[in-house]
């Protein structure tokens, strides 16, 4: 296909879209690939003469943070990630599935149960395991026996985050099984992961120190492994904040998330700016109804949002279903009931340039309600016209309202704000013909690229 021929199936493609649903997320492909080279370079820095660079796992769990698994993990790998990382197995069968195949990169997943994960499948495919239980250790050793193939485990230790993997006190027990199991030969022990809790607020003394103790527990969980002969070849414990900032504890691979999607872990830490990060998501939406009201109009549920001013409002056809929080509300209602609280920020074009309006009311469960702040016809502001939920930029005092500014908005996190976007908003890929080769076009929904 010859470049006119591209880029004339595109426009048909982000045609079809907007007929088909009036809200997309687009990802830019070449914005992923870019902040894992950014990453890779980074753990690449002041490594000593002789000693090899950490390895670089894109996390792709959860949908990869609501931006679409196949696509990013393919940009991932194109930007030098050598792992992919996912929470529930059946993403990482999706991914050897998709033909990701174990020669070109390792699939780690993590989030097991014993009666239910088809550990036989994940070891057939050469996907690595998590263990961080001695039922789950079992389970794991019985299908691999099975199989006649050994099982490639990781063992997660708990250094004080409180969730999945193996305490100080229960870890004999693990050992004993771990050294039983691979003498047998049914695990290889691969890997040694912990989760960490605050390295993402490097400005509070106290939570430095609580990492440092989750570093000093990681140290001795490994030193109790090489006692009992099952020492890891590999150590996992850096996220995206000490990927960052954490040097010290890059190890032999590192675990971005957040990151590689362009966000900083926390406000605290910067922007996305300070570590040369770019956003990959814009949420957008097509305006419905667009009306002029008089003052005083209520506007949704409750009469939490009153209009100053004679004015116009307009409908952006997304809501609580599309994962459009509600706690994203706009309230400004007057009188003796005055409550101000700005909703989420939305960009609309105007004949006054961009300009940052809020949710105005409650959030509905398809739509909610923007006040124009004026008059429609005078902003040039019509049904259908394309409006910038977020994306990437430097937020709203500049017009360019990220996912950062919705979590504000709403009392949470970025996090929150990608991963709960709906299914039926669709997500469109940017980009893919200059970041992926023909092979990995193909194992994409070609009606998706634009």
């Amino acid at each position: 296909m010859n470049t006119n021929d591209i880029a004339t199936m595109l426009a048909e493609n982000y045609a079809r879209a907007l007929r088909l649903y009036p809200g997309q997320v687009i990802v830019d492909l070449r914005a992923l690939r870019d902040n894992m080279r950014m990453l890779v370079s980074r753990v690449g820095q002041d490594v000593e003469p002789g000693q090899h660079a950490p390895e670089v796992m894109g996390v792709v769990k959860a949908d990869a943070y609501g931006h679409g698994l196949l696509p990013c993990a393919l940009a991932a790998l194109a930007g030098g990630a050598t792992w992919l990382g996912t929470a529930q197995p059946y993403e990482a069968l999706r991914l050897r599935k998709a033909g990701i195949s174990e020669s070109r990169c390792h699939i780690l997943t993590w989030l097991t149960s014993a009666p239910t994960t088809p550990f036989a499948d994940l070891i057939d495919n050469n996907i690595d395991i998590s263990v961080g239980s001695l039922d789950s250790l079992d389970a794991v050793a019985q299908a691999a026996r099975a199989l006649h193939k050994p099982a490639r485990v990781h063992v997660k230790v708990d250094t004080g985050f409180g969730r999945n993997g193996f305490t100080p006190a229960g870890f004999n027990n693990a050992l004993a099984k771990l050294s039983s199991y691979a003498h047998e030969g049914v695990i290889t022990v691969v890997g040694q992961w912990s989760h960490l809790a605050v390295a993402d607020s490097p400005d509070v003394p106290e939570f430095v120190d609580a990492t440092d103790r989750q570093i000093q527990q990681f140290h001795e969980f490994t030193h109790r492994m090489c006692e009992a002969g099952v020492a890891p070849q590999i150590r996992h414990l850096a996220n995206t904040a000490a990927t960052l900032n954490r040097p010290e504890i890059r190890f032999e691979l590192v675990r971005p998330g957040i990151g590689l999607y362009g966000y900083e872990p926390d406000p605290s830490m910067g922007t996305s700016q300070t570590y040369g990060l770019t956003p990959a998501m814009t949420l957008q939406a097509q305006l419905g109804t667009v009306k002029s009201v008089e003052a005083g109009h209520g506007i949704s549920y409750g009469r939490t949002y009153l209009t100053p001013d004679n004015t116009s409002t307009a409908i952006v056809p997304l809501g609580y279903a599309d994962g459009i929080v509600r706690s994203a509300s706009g309230f400004d209602m007057q009188g003796t009931r005055h409550v101000d609280k700005p909703g989420g920020p939305v960009r609309v074009e105007t004949t006054q340039g961009a300009r940052i309006l809020n949710v105005s009311g409650r959030v509905c469960m398809d739509q909610f309600i923007v006040d124009l702040k004026g008059n429609a016809e005078e902003l040039g502001v019509h049904e259908g016209d394309t409006v910038t939920l977020f994306g990437p930029g430097r937020g709203v005092d500049y017009a360019e309202p990220t996912a950062d500014d919705w979590a504000e908005a709403a009392g949470t996190i970025s996090y929150e704000i990608m991963t709960g976007i709906g299914p039926r908003v669709p997500r469109l890929y940017r980009n893919a013909y200059e970041v992926l080769d023909d092979c990995d076009i193909a194992k994409l929904d070609a009606q998706s690229l634009i």
